[in-house]
């Protein structure tokens, strides 16, 4: 007879010579001679949940198979039966020839179904960012727009800029705006390296980086039943890998209708990608070719992977998000200068403007704006005067009198 074992190694099979006589201590021994996995380390069961165990508790908890001399004959077990199986530690699988497709006796694998086996999805308990705090003044800038000009009706974008601890702590300080079109399912970002240099140039000279990828769903998405659509996991999972920072953050902000207050709320959630999203990404897994029928809460492969002790091409999308908790701080930076990129442009009187309305203040803190340094470091040089006014509000120093003047004189110019 021969019996089918599933594992989280995938499919294989071993031969009983006498199944009527056989007890289930000598399958022990018998997958332990032909699997090489030791008897001591085998926890076997009829019931394929064994295989989505975490715990040694939970293992404890699949007794059909825990007695030695139960016979397998009681156990209803025939010619092709699956049993599975549950090991700790490590071994050496010997090749292809020793496993059997689900559903296909005899029939050898390729080297690609033997990489698919190998692929399993699960959940990632852990994130490796500890938690993201937003700048409250930053976030509400973002959100006001989304909710005030655009009421949620089309999706929103930008990436995050600020630090990461030691302890795997994100604080967001910045948001910056792409050049982009959001409808009501997908968002394009328009990107301008140009554009991105002098971004880049800013945050170095804050001692900031990248560290994530925000964006909006819409009201029409509020009523579908998934946390990230298909799109949303795609794009989240490209700017994950482009980053090459295992912080990297994904925040969502929605609207929450409240039907009993008679109102909505925005709401922010955060995320990370997890690893093996990120892998299956960068190992060019994900069909990106996205097609008007596709359920948007699944997640499409190009070929099968195992999830729990199903082979499939479909993942549920939240197989692929990891939680991360939210905090919010008072950053360094205000947000009060009009943001790149949106509906209404940044005007040549924005800066008269603001300079203006902040005269009260300290010359430094009146230029402590992401976006107002975005929009000098257009007409600065980018390698000496953008470091030179980032390293001043860096450090709240006073900012040099030849800038000052080059500053007032741009807004009285206006």
């Amino acid at each position: 007879m021969m019996l089918r074992i599933r594992s989280r190694d995938g499919l294989e099979r071993v031969k009983l010579e006498n199944p009527n006589a056989t007890k289930i201590s000598d399958l022990k021994s018998i997958i332990e001679k032909q699997l090489r996995i030791p008897t001591h380390n085998q926890t076997l069961s009829t019931n394929q949940n064994l295989l989505l165990a975490k715990s040694l508790e939970d293992l404890h908890r699949f007794t059909d198979m825990s007695n030695p001399n139960t016979p397998l004959s009681a156990l209803n077990l025939s010619h092709g039966s699956i049993v599975f199986l549950a090991y700790e530690g490590e071994r050496r699988v010997q090749g292809p020839a020793a496993f059997s497709p689900a559903g296909s006796f005899g029939k050898k694998m390729t080297m690609d179904d033997l990489i698919a086996k190998q692929m399993r999805v699960g959940r990632q308990e852990n994130p490796h960012c500890e938690i993201v705090s937003f700048d409250r003044d930053c976030a509400n800038a973002f959100q006001h727009y989304v909710n005030e000009t655009l009421a949620f009706a089309v999706k929103r974008g930008g990436f995050m800029y600020g630090t990461v601890s030691e302890e795997g702590k994100v604080e967001v300080n910045f948001i910056y705006e792409p050049p982009q079109q959001g409808l009501e399912e997908n968002l394009m970002f328009f990107r301008d390296s140009e554009e991105e240099k002098y971004v880049e140039a800013i945050a170095a000279g804050l001692g900031m980086r990248r560290v994530g990828f925000i964006f909006t769903q819409s009201v029409s998405q509020a009523k579908k039943d998934y946390t990230l659509s298909y799109r949303e996991v795609l794009q989240a999972a490209e700017y994950h890998a482009e980053s090459g920072l295992k912080e990297w953050v994904t925040a969502v902000v929605k609207l929450e209708v409240n039907e009993e207050a008679g109102g909505a709320d925005v709401h922010f959630e955060a995320f990370q990608m997890s690893d093996v999203c990120i892998r299956l990404f960068k190992e060019g897994w994900f069909d990106i070719e996205v097609k008007e029928d596709h359920d948007p809460k699944l997640s499409v492969m190009k070929k099968d992977v195992v999830v729990g002790v199903k082979d499939t091409k479909e993942v549920d999308n939240d197989f692929f998000l990891v939680v991360v908790k939210i905090a919010d701080h008072q950053g360094p930076l205000s947000s009060t200068f009009p943001v790149e990129n949106r509906i209404i442009q940044v005007t040549a009187n924005a800066l008269k403007n603001h300079l203006e309305r902040t005269k009260s203040l300290p010359f430094v803190k009146r230029i402590s704006d992401f976006h107002l340094l975005l929009v000098l470091s257009r007409v600065l040089d980018v390698n000496a005067d953008v470091p030179a006014l980032t390293e001043c509000v860096l450090t709240q120093s006073a900012v040099p009198e030849g800038y000052q003047i080059l500053i007032e004189s741009m807004a009285s110019a206006a």
